[in-house]
Parts: C-alpha cells; structure tokens; sequence
C-alpha cells in the first residue's frame, strides 16, 4: 500500500547565504514545476546528472520522476516562491541502500541547497530503514564527489568502467553532527547579518504625517546617519523629509537590502511578494493588527512567515519596534525609538516592541552602549536563537542581554546558549506567561524548572530588568573574578559594612571593610584598592565612595582608573550613587574595557557581583561530553520499545489514557519506610537482559518510530519496564503483588526475610501509613496484612519487596518528554517534606557528570546526602552514576513519554532502585531541534 504524503518532512531552511527556501516531498502536481525547472539547467548540469545530453524530459520521465512511494522511491524538492530550484532523490536498491542523485539550478548552485537537501534525504532514508546511500559520478563532477564527503558521513568511493562508484554511510557520526550544526551557526547568522547590515533601505508605508508609525522610522533613519540610501515608498507623494519617494518598492532603481514595513496588516502580504520579485533579504514589519489581536490575526500572521520564508526573506516582527546598528560604518536606527545608545559591547534583544523604547532609554541614561538592537515582537520569524548565532560570529558583540516572553525552540535555545555562553555572557530576563501573539506555545514545565535548565546552559537568569542592567554593565566592562572572596574600600563604616552583611546573604566571602573616613582622597583610595587588588586572598573589590560633602570626585575616579588599569580582578563601585557608567570612570570618551561601572547603593553592586561568580564558576568548569557507557545495549531498548508500540497497534487498549508500565508499586514516602541500611549498587551489566523475543528493527528503529501514526498506550508487566532499565544497567530491586496474607508469607519465603510490606499503586508513595517495615516472620506479615485491609479495604492491592540495608536517603529520579524542551530529567529527595515543597532540581537530558553532580547538589535538601543533619554519608557517586544513566535512556528512547524511580535508596555503598513506572506513546513527531536543521 502506498504511503501517504508525508507532511512532517516540509521544512523551512536558511541557506549557506543567509536566504531561505522551503524542502518538502515531491507530487505528481509538480510535473509542469519539473519542467520548467529543467529547461533552465546548462547543459554541462544536465550532463552530469544524466551522463549525457537530454534537452528535455519526456512526459513518461517527468511521470516517473514526479510520483514516488515516500518508502522505497523518495524525492524532495527545494522551492524559492513559486519555482522549483532543486530536486534530490533516492530510489532503493537494495537491503538498507538507497541509490542517490540530484540536481541544482545554476543560479542557485553555491548557496547551499544541495547540502541541506542531503541532510533532509538522508533523514528520510533512515526513517525508511536506508543505511547507506550509492551514487555513480563522473570524474568530471568535483562538485557532487565533494558535498558526499564533506557531509560527514562515512564515505568510500571506487572507480570503474568510467565512473566513480561513491558508498555513503548515513549513520549519524560526530563528524556529521558537527558538520550540520556549523552549516546551520553560518547559515544563520549570515541571515541575521544581511538583515543587521543592510546596503540600503526602503520605508514602506512612510507618510508625511508626524507621529506615524512610518514616518517615525524613516526620520530615525535619516537621524542617525544611515551609510546608505533610504528610500521611501508611498504610492502617491514625491518626496518625504527632503528624500525623494517612490510609488514601490519596484520602482526603486538601485537593490533594496532591507525593508521597513509599516503599512496596515491587510496590506502587509501583498507587500512581501513584492519585497521578493524586488530581490529584498528581509523584512521588519513594525505593522501591527496580527496575532496579538486573535485568531485571524493569527492567521495572518502565519501567512506573513510562510509566504516570506517560501521566497527567501526573513522577518522581524510584526507588531515589533525594530533593529538598530551602532556599527559606524553602517549606523543603523530602523526604529520606533528616538533614542538608540551610542556604540557599546552589548548585543540586546527584547521581544517587546512596547517595553523596547522604554529599555533602550535605559541603556542609553546609564551610558553602556549597545553593538545592536532587535525587537521581534511577535516573534513570527527572527528569534533569540537566530540572533545568538549572529552574536557569536560577531567581534563587537561581547555581552547579551535578552529580554524574553517566549521561546520558540527551547532547546535549541539551551544548545545554542550553551556553547556561546563559553565565550560570551548571556544575561536573560523571562517573563512568565506567553503572550498571544507570539508564534510559540507554553513551555509546560515550572518556571522553576526553567531556571534550572538555563543555569545548566550558563545562563545568567535575573529577576527583572534593573538586574539586566546591573549584570550587564559589570560584564561588559570588567573581568570575570576568580572566586567569590571580596575586598570592600569605603569612605562609610555604615555602608561597608551593609555591604559586607550583603556578601554573605549572596554567598559571597567578604573580607573586613578598609574604612577609609569620610574625608579621604584620592591617595587614600588608590592606596587601598592596590592593596586589595595585590592580595591572594581577593577575586574582585567594591568601592564604596560617598563623601558627605563635595570632594575631589574627579582625582579619586582617576586613581581608581589608575590602579585598576591592569588588574585581572574586577573593580565595581557606588560613586557618589550614580547608576551606569559614571562619566569620570570611563577608560575612553565611550565605555570601553576598563571602564568602572557604578551602582546606586552598595547592595545592588553585591547583587550583579553575586550573579557573575556564579557565571565565572560555571564557565570555569572544563565542557565535557556525556559519558561513554561501555555496558548498555540501546539497540535492544530500542527493540524492546518498538516491540510493545507494535503490540499496541494490533490490541484494544484505551487510548484516552497514559500507559503505566510498572516493575513494581510504589514504595512509602516517609524517611522511615525508605530508610534502609547500606546496599550495593544495585546495576545490571545490560547483557543479562533477556531477548524480547520481538525481532531486532534494525539500527534506525527509532527514527522510524518518531513519525507513525500515534497508537494506544502500552501497559506491560513489571518484567518489561526492568528489561527496558537493565539495557542502561539499572536493576530493580524485586517485589511482587500479593492478594492474601498466605501469599504474602510465601513471597516472603522466597525473596529472604526481613520484608517490606506496602500498598501497591503509583499514588502509595505519596502518601503516608502505606507501608510496614522489618517484618522478620509470618506472624509480622500477616498482623501487617490485616492492618492494611481493615484501613484500605478488602480490595487493596499490596506487594512485599525485601528490605533493602539501612541506612540510606530515599530520592525519586524522574524523566519527562517535554514537548518544548525534549526529554527532562528531574531529581529530589523521597520525603513527604520534600514532595510538598516541590523540592526538585531538573536538568536536560542527556547528562554530563557535572551536569549530574549539578542535579544532585541543586535541592535544598541536598546536604542530607553529604552527612549533614545526622543523615549518613552516602554514595552520591553511584547516585550521579544512576543519573548519568537515566538521562541516556531517556535522549535515546523519545518514546518513553515518562520515567519514574520511585524511590532511589542512596546507602553507604551504592544505590538500590525500590520501583520504576514507565509511560510510553508513539512520538507524535520529531523532538524539539532534532532531525535535519530547520527553522522552528
């Protein structure tokens, strides 16, 4: 049976130049798009495809080439607008192998099409069960031979009768990886840059009106000195502001690079299809009247994306307040905002068109400076993501500072922050909520969680925008300190020491105040701070100078330049209260590195200070990869999932609920009930996991699964689920479901005394009283037994597990596949205490072993695992070890909707895993970020 057309391979890609055009499968509708397609192709194109002259295709060509199967005969195409600029296809051959060719249009050869066609291809293949991809080229044809090797893949290549025969291995591989990403950070930030740097610029909607939404941007523009034309268009005057005006953008003469739009929303499509027959790069819609106003507007909205996205462009807003260069050499204000901040080191980006003019006066009243501005808005098409991978490439760019209300992509956004944050500081504010209009829906995790996920990328996560710039200012003009031991010079015993007592409340470890007196000078200041800088014992210092009456302001600003100059330790200061960068600490007539910024009382000084130790700290620890785990089988998980997922497909199960596979009930959740005394490492080598008995699917099992038709939940026994942790080398500890006293006494018997007797079910270990411990004989277990039925009932379903060594810390790991963010692994201790309080610290999957060890240490009632409090001392390692494990089966297995290990003993020697449930579904697509690159 044929397959149906396969939607979720459609995808919108940012090309090598920073253009887009839209990939989606080939129809039967597309044979006139073939044709005219080919009959602009060269010969010598032509030729290489074809080994021969073919002016042109047949109809029983173009039939053939048009209709495909989607499973043994694929092709995908590449659209710009309407046309049709590239085709890519594989037809089977063989077992796993696919036999590979394609064609670019001339005049889009070089931008990239063809490599991320290959891309997309290559991950249809897999999910088609296509391991390996064939090509036979010509000598001649350099170019095919090298986009096959240069993919990444594993290549070979043989020659014979004339042609060379190219192997491609489509397993991905850390070379293939790396190779995409760095095509998609190039690709990207190209695109954001044409938008950035634009050679000229057209006003669509300009008016001569003052206070115009258009004419404002067009006045901004001419304000601040743009280095290239502007042009404006209105359909009916001549010139506007003493600049000539045309009636379109068709009209202008000269290339339009980028294009304000700011005319009514019901006019804003029309005008990007003529932005695109002009050669326009991109587009900033300040237009409001989209999905900020309901759900027409929200369609409208899409429509203004899709449409500019299919022919090339990429656009910020609409409903936004626009972009800005500080570049002298470009001096771009394409704004809503008069005031736009002289030249700085700071890359900002809000999504609030509103809040941005309110937030770029602030920048400018604190004198920082900015090396470039955005304003999405809506966020319909730019987003944070796109520009942290233009800020990375750029040399002016040194600090970020994000302003966000939603976010589109999550976890490409911790990926990307997460390796930028290694060179740059990222400081973000995220508010709670996502607004209407934006093109992004709930994250669906805590905003607690949240914070941890961004401390896991490096993030700098304030509360509010004071803090965004209190952060910021210090980041951009000092260096990172060393550790958190601070040296406090003050004109104030007072305000020393409010600044020493702020220290410790932020964790930091403050030396004794050197207070100078109140009538000090700059000698005495100078002085000091050297000596503070000079010490071993100092990693940064705060200056504290507020003379009671006028001093010498200006000499003990320059001392303090003085001595700081050369100082590796960062130097910040409350001068006289100024907030921002006070203008007789500045290294330079603009801020420059050096530069002392000033806070308006010493506590908010701490407070930035406290934030950048613990950015300086996580940066300082060495980017590690996930660890290898030489004994886990993912290719039988694999098989063991898609072997229950078949099952579902041919069984009656209800799908109107979540399938609980279980190994075992759920343990109590009062410390004693999970106090047990010291266990070994309760791990299983994944080789003695038993087969399934399903037949093995093959190494790319679990690309396929990502796209079928979602089935019904599975419920399986506890054998399945501790199969399924046995392939990572987890173990649970056994139990078994008991209905009678006398079975209870007989499972007892079996599993060893002293015994565990609890209520079974997935709620029993949130409550208390469900469960009784140490039962040493029958009469104990069946006395519990009669407990438990005169309090639950004659139908209560109980379990006897052995009672694991005491004593140990009871925890409870979990794993959650967000639709945002992909799969979540979450931590917290097992008490009832720590459940009601929500206690939990979260990490994405997967998981380094700082990443683990974070995790652990993250809880507040993390110290009962180190011994404190009259807890043990405990195995954290095995406990980090477990984690590590977890975090791997949940990144390999996108089927596992949820894991839960409940409860985790950590004893003395190691850690015993009391119960596990498991959901499992079939994804409803790819994660978040996974697959070939795409835009979100």
């Amino acid at each position: 049976m044929e397959a149906p057309y396969p939607a979720h391979w459609e995808a919108d890609v940012v090309l090598a130049d920073g253009g887009t055009a839209h990939v989606r499968p080939i129809k039967p509708a597309d044979a006139d798009r073939l044709r005219a397609f080919y009959s602009r192709l060269s010969d010598e194109s032509i030729y290489f495809r074809f080994f021969g002259p073919r002016p042109r295709l047949s109809d029983k060509e173009v039939s053939w080439f048009t209709t495909v199967d989607y499973v043994n005969r694929v092709a995908l195409i590449a659209t710009i607008g309407t046309e049709m600029v590239a085709v890519i296809r594989y037809d089977k051959t063989g077992p796993g192998e696919g036999e590979v060719a394609f064609l670019v249009e001339d005049a889009h050869q070089g931008r990239g099409v063809a490599s991320v066609l290959l891309e997309h291809l290559a991950a249809t293949a897999r999910e088609r069960g296509i391991e390996r991809f064939v090509a036979d080229v010509l000598p001649a044809n350099m170019r095919m031979m090298g986009l096959l090797r240069q993919a990444g893949y594993t290549a070979e290549s043989s020659f014979a009768d004339g042609v060379v025969r190219m192997t491609l291995d489509l397993t991905p591989t850390e070379t293939s990886t790396e190779v995409t990403t760095a095509r998609e950070h190039r690709a990207e930030a190209r695109s954001i840059a044409r938008l950035l740097a634009p050679g000229s610029v057209a006003v669509i909607g300009a008016s001569r009106e003052p206070g115009g939404v258009g004419h404002t941007v067009l006045r901004n523009l001419l304000a601040a000195d743009f280095s290239g034309p502007v042009y404006p268009v209105h359909r009916e005057v001549r010139a506007m502001a003493g600049v000539r005006a045309y009636p379109s953008v068709g009209a202008i003469d000269d290339q339009v690079d980028l294009a304000v739009v700011a005319v009514p929303a019901s006019g804003v499509i029309e005008v990007v299809k003529e932005c695109a027959e002009k050669g326009v790069h991109g587009l900033v819609v300040v237009s409001s009247g989209f999905g900020e106003t309901g759900a027409e507007g929200r369609e409208r909205q899409d429509e203004l994306a899709r449409i500019a996205r299919a022919y090339g462009l990429r656009v910020v807003g609409p409903n936004c307040l626009g972009i800005a260069n500080t570049d002298p050499a470009v001096k771009l204000n394409a704004t809503l905002a008069a005031t736009v901040p002289g030249r700085g080191r700071v890359g900002f980006f809000s999504q609030s068109g509103a809040l941005g003019t309110a937030l770029l006066q602030r920048v400018a009243q604190r004198g920082m400076g900015i090396s470039s501005f955005v304003s999405a808005g809506n966020r319909a098409d730019v987003s944070g993501n796109d520009l942290l991978q233009y800020w990375e490439e750029d040399a002016s760019t040194e600090v970020i500072l994000l302003y966000l209300e939603s976010l589109g992509n999550p976890r490409k956004f911790t990926r990307l922050a997460r390796r930028l944050a290694r060179s740059k500081p990222i400081v973000v504010v995220k508010s709670g909520g996502t607004p209407s209009g934006h093109s992004a829906e709930a994250l669906g995790l805590p905003d607690s969680a949240i914070s941890s996920l961004f401390s896991q990328a490096g993030l700098i996560r304030v509360d509010d925008l004071i803090q965004l710039f209190d952060v910021g200012q210090l980041l951009a003009y000092q260096p990172l300190p060393a550790g958190p031991r601070v040296g406090l010079v003050t004109n104030s015993d007072a305000l020393g020491l409010l600044a020493a007592d702020a220290c410790v409340a932020a964790g930091l470890e403050p030396l004794p105040p050197v207070n100078l007196g109140a009538s000090a000078g700059a000698s005495a200041f100078g002085t000091a701070l050297a000596d503070r800088l000079d010490s071993p014992s100092v990693d940064a210092v705060v200056v504290i100078y507020m003379p009671p009456i006028p001093g010498e302001d200006s000499a003990v600003a320059a001392e303090l330049l003085r001595v700081s100059r050369d100082s590796a330790k960062p130097v910040l200061a409350t001068f006289q209260g100024h907030l921002g960068m006070h203008p007789d600490l500045l290294v330079g007539s603009v801020p420059s590195r050096g530069s002392i910024p000033s806070y308006a009382a010493p506590e908010e000084a701490v407070r930035a200070l406290e934030y950048v130790v613990r950015y300086a700290r996580w940066r300082a620890r060495p980017s590690l990869p996930p660890p290898e785990l030489p004994d886990i089988d993912p290719h039988r998980a694999r098989t063991l999932i898609h072997h229950a997922l078949h099952q579902a497909t041919t069984a009656t199960a209800p799908a109107d609920h979540a399938a609980s596979v279980s190994t075992a009930p759920a343990s109590a959740a009062s410390a004693s009930a999970s106090s047990a005394s010291a266990a070994s490492v309760s791990t299983a080598p994944a080789s003695a996991a038993p087969a399934s008995g399903a037949p093995a699917s093959g190494a790319f099992a679990s690309a396929r699964s990502f796209f079928a038709e979602p089935g019904p939940p599975v419920e399986a026994g506890a054998a399945d689920v501790a199969e399924l942790l046995a392939c990572y080398g987890l173990s649970v500890w056994p139990a078994e479901v008991v209905r009678s006293p006398d079975e209870a006494v007989v499972a007892a018997e079996r599993l060893g005394w002293p015994v565990v007797l609890k209520v079974a079910g997935a709620e029993a270990a949130r409550r208390a009283g469900t469960v009784r411990l140490g039962l040493a004989g029958p009469d104990s277990v069946r006395h519990a037994h009669a407990e438990f039925v005169a309090q639950f009932g004659e139908d209560v379903e109980l379990a006897v597990q052995r009672m694991a060594p005491q004593p140990a810390v009871p925890t409870v790991v979990s794993v959650t596949e967000n639709p945002a963010f992909g799969p979540v692994v979450s931590f917290g201790l097992g008490e009832v205490t720590a459940r009601l309080l929500l206690d939990q610290g979260f990490r994405l999957a997967p998981l380094t072993g700082e990443d683990a060890a974070g995790l652990v240490r993250s809880v507040r009632g993390a110290p009962l695992l180190f011994g404190e409090y009259g807890y043990p001392p405990v195995a954290v390692d095995a406990l980090e070890d477990l984690l590590v494990r977890v975090g791997r089966l949940a990144n390999d297995l996108p089927e596992v909707a949820r894991l839960e290990l409940d409860q985790v003993l950590v004893g003395r020697e190691g850690v015993i895993i009391l119960g596990a449930r498991a959901t499992i579904r079939t994804p409803p697509g790819p994660r978040p970020d996974g697959g070939p690159r795409r835009l979100s």
